[in-house]
């Protein structure tokens, strides 16, 4: 008889291989799951563990032969923002669909955009979605359907919503390439609003490990869960926690409306517009209940800050 044994690791399949993707298949592999990293292309640098697959999940054939032998799936995807309102139904149609047909459970990387203005009250799973923007009521009614499918017993789904994001890979985000590349060689620094509100920041690990921990744990699914995230604090105080790290004042450039800056173009910030609102009342997202339901903690803001920037001084110098 033969001693070999078989891999019967089971398959968790990744969509979308941004920055929040890409941090997630590396969390599943560390933890010595079999991952599947999906994109329209299958380019990128190896990553130990993951298998990199090309397909269009936006169509229903790219959809299911994406999802294909997959347990677990997490829906990732994003798209050009002023794509949004028109393509992301489009692909929660084809990835509901595909996830329902192969009997999986369904992850998605949410955002608070459904929540709309809340005039500054902490934003907890409990908060009422009052989005009147384009993009939140587009978010809202995604969400819906999503928890609908789970009532109805057509698929088993867990929503994971993160603040704006941070941390290694992430440069469109208004704590992103706007702010550590001029932080670093002196100079500007993207400032939105009023910097003196308390605003949440997502480290982009913890969105993995919040992803990851709700992929592993079927027990957290039909419902929102706020992913790990750490104490807010004002963006002025980020960016004083910045100054002390690279040893300079910043040159902040404030936006009070929104117009280009940096690696933001015309075309977004008008698209952007409407979400403004995050910039001129406090964004506070509190994450205890993920916390204390599965033991997960953030990490401080301060090594999350000292982990972007050593990531972006090796990003400049390979530009």
């Amino acid at each position: 008889m033969s001693s070999a044994t078989t891999d019967v690791r089971v398959l968790h399949a990744v969509l979308g291989s941004g920055p929040a993707g890409t941090a997630l298949a590396r969390e599943l592999a560390r933890r010595g799951h079999a991952v599947r990293l999906v994109d329209r292309t299958a380019g990128g640098a190896a990553i130990d563990g993951v298998e990199r697959f090309a397909a269009d999940v936006s169509t229903t054939t790219g959809a299911r032969q994406a999802v294909a032998g997959a347990a677990v799936v997490y829906h990732c995807v994003n798209v050009g923002y002023h794509l949004q309102v028109e393509v992301m139904p489009r692909i929660q149609a084809a990835v509901l669909g595909a996830v329902m047909e192969a009997g999986a459970r369904l992850v998605v990387l949410d955002t608070l955009y459904p929540y709309g203005e809340t005039r500054g009250a902490v934003m907890t799973e409990e908060t009422p979605w009052n989005a009147t923007s384009r993009k939140g009521r587009m978010r809202a009614e995604l969400d819906d359907r999503y928890l609908a499918a789970h009532r109805q017993g057509r698929a088993q789904v867990v929503l994971g919503r993160s603040a704006d994001f941070v941390g290694p890979g992430v440069l469109n985000s208004t704590l992103g390439a706007a702010v550590f590349p001029g932080a670093l060689t002196g100079g500007e620094v993207l400032g939105l609003g009023d910097l003196d509100l308390p605003h949440s920041y997502t480290y982009i690990r913890d969105v993995a490990a919040g992803l990851a921990t709700l992929g592993e744990r079927p027990e957290g699914d039909g419902r929102v869960w706020h992913l790990p995230t750490a104490r807010a604090v004002s963006t002025r105080e980020v960016y004083t926690m910045i100054e002390k790290r690279v040893g300079r004042p910043l040159n902040v450039v404030v936006l009070e409306e929104p117009r280009p800056f940096g690696p933001f173009d015309q075309n977004f910030m008008d698209e952007y517009a409407e979400m403004f609102y995050q910039h001129t009342e406090p964004q506070v997202m509190d994450s205890s209940a993920i916390e204390r339901s599965f033991g997960l903690v953030p990490n401080p803001l301060a090594d999350t800050l000292d982990t972007t920037l050593a990531w972006f001084r090796t990003w400049l110098t390979h530009r």
